[in-house]
C-alpha cells in the first residue's frame, strides 16, 4: 500500500489524522505518527506559544513526521504560519481560509503544504499555487463542511489535478479507505475515528457519545450563516436550529455557540456543548489504540483491494 503519498510524507501508511480543534493535540498526533500514519496537531484558535508547546511535546513523543493544521480564520494564524517554519514542522494542513499568502515561505522552508478543499475549483487553485497534495473533504465529515459528498467530490478532484488527493469525510474503516482509493485517492484523512482512540485526551463523555451513536444521529447546523457544521444531535443543536428558523442574527448565533466545542471536548458537557462528529459515528463501537485502528484499517483495505485485483469480487 506504500504509494506516492507515503513517499511524499515519509510515512508507512496512507492515513492522516484530522486536525480537529481541542482534540488533535500532541499525544494523539504522536500516537498516530508512531503507528505509521501522519499525526496532526490542530492550532485552532490557540495562542502561538500554546501551539509551540504542543509541537515540542510531539517531538519528544515521536521521531516520525507529524504536521500542524492551521485554521486560517484564527487570530493567531499569521503567527502560527511563521512558527511552523521556526520549529521545522514537516507538514502543514490548512482549513477555514485561503493559504496562498503563506505558500511561498512554507515551500521555501521545505514544508509540505496540504490544504483542505471542498470543491474542484479550489483544488485547481491550490495546485496552481504550489500545494504538494490536497485533502478533498466531503459533507459526511464532522465539523465544518462543504456541500458535495465524498463519493461525488473525490473522482472529480482526482480528474482535475495531478497532485495526490487525500479523501476525507465518511471514512472509518478499511472499506472506506479501499473505496476512496478505487475513486483515485492516494489515501484518507480520518477524524471521528481517532477521537475515540485510547491515546485521545478527549473527555470520556464525548467518546461515549460517539460510541453510542447511530447512523442518523448527526445533524448540520449553521447553514443560514454560510458556515455549516456537522455534529451529534443534543440540546444545543435543537436550540440552535430553532434559532436559525427565527429571525436571530448571525452574530447572535455565533455568540450562542461560543466556547461550546471546548465545553464538550474538555468539560464533557455533551448536552449543551458541540459534539462534532461525522456520519460514520454509527460505525464506531470500540475504543482502540491508534496502532490497532490503523492496522485494522490497513488489513481490511489491503484484503479488499487484493480481491479486486485478482477478480475475486466477481465470483
Amino acid at each position: 500500500m506504500k504509494n506516492r503519498l507515503c513517499e511524499l510524507l515519509n510515512i508507512k501508511f496512507p492515513i492522516i489524522q484530522g486536525g480537529m480543534a481541542w482534540v488533535a493535540e500532541a499525544c494523539l498526533a504522536a500516537a498516530v505518527s508512531n503507528a505509521g500514519g501522519l499525526g496532526i496537531i490542530a492550532a485552532g484558535n490557540a495562542p502561538v506559544e500554546v501551539v509551540r508547546e504542543e509541537i515540542r511535546k510531539a517531538k519528544n513523543l515521536t521521531d516520525k513526521p507529524f504536521g500542524v493544521n492551521i485554521m486560517l480564520m484564527s487570530p493567531s494564524a499569521h503567527e502560527v504560519a511563521s512558527l511552523v517554519i521556526e520549529e521545522g514542522v514537516p507538514v502543514v494542513t490548512t482549513g477555514a481560509g485561503n493559504p496562498e499568502k503563506y505558500m511561498k515561505k512554507w515551500k521555501e522552508a521545505g514544508i509540505k503544504v496540504i490544504p483542505v478543499i471542498p470543491s474542484v475549483a479550489l483544488a485547481r487553485r491550490m495546485q496552481r499555487y504550489g500545494a504538494d497534495a490536497i485533502i478533498a473533504e466531503g459533507s459526511e465529515a464532522g465539523g465544518h463542511i462543504g456541500e458535495l459528498t465524498t463519493m461525488a467530490l473525490i473522482p472529480q478532484v482526482v480528474d482535475a489535478v495531478s497532485i495526490p488527493v487525500i479523501a476525507a469525510g465518511g471514512i472509518a474503516d478499511g472499506r472506506g479507505l479501499a473505496a476512496v482509493m478505487m475513486l483515485g485517492a492516494c489515501g484518507a484523512q480520518l477524524g471521528t475515528r481517532f477521537v475515540v482512540a485510547k491515546e485521545s485526551l478527549v473527555h470520556a463523555n464525548y467518546k461515549q457519545r460517539i460510541l453510542d451513536s447511530k447512523d442518523i444521529d448527526t445533524v448540520v447546523t449553521g447553514r443560514s450563516t454560510g458556515h455549516p457544521v456537522r455534529s451529534l444531535r443534543n440540546s444545543m443543536t435543537r436550540k440552535y436550529l430553532q434559532l436559525e428558523e427565527g429571525s436571530v442574527s448571525i452574530d447572535e448565533l455565533e455568540t450562542f455557540t461560543a466556547g461550546s466545542l471546548r465545553n464538550a471536548v474538555v468539560d464533557g458537557d455533551v448536552n449543551n456543548g458541540t459534539v462534532m462528529a461525522g456520519q460514520i459515528s454509527g460505525l464506531i463501537n470500540k475504543e482502540l489504540t491508534c496502532k490497532e485502528i490503523i492496522n485494522q484499517i490497513m488489513d481490511q483495505a489491503s484484503g479488499l483491494l487484493c480481491k479486486f485485483n485478482e477478480g475475486k469480487n466477481y465470483e
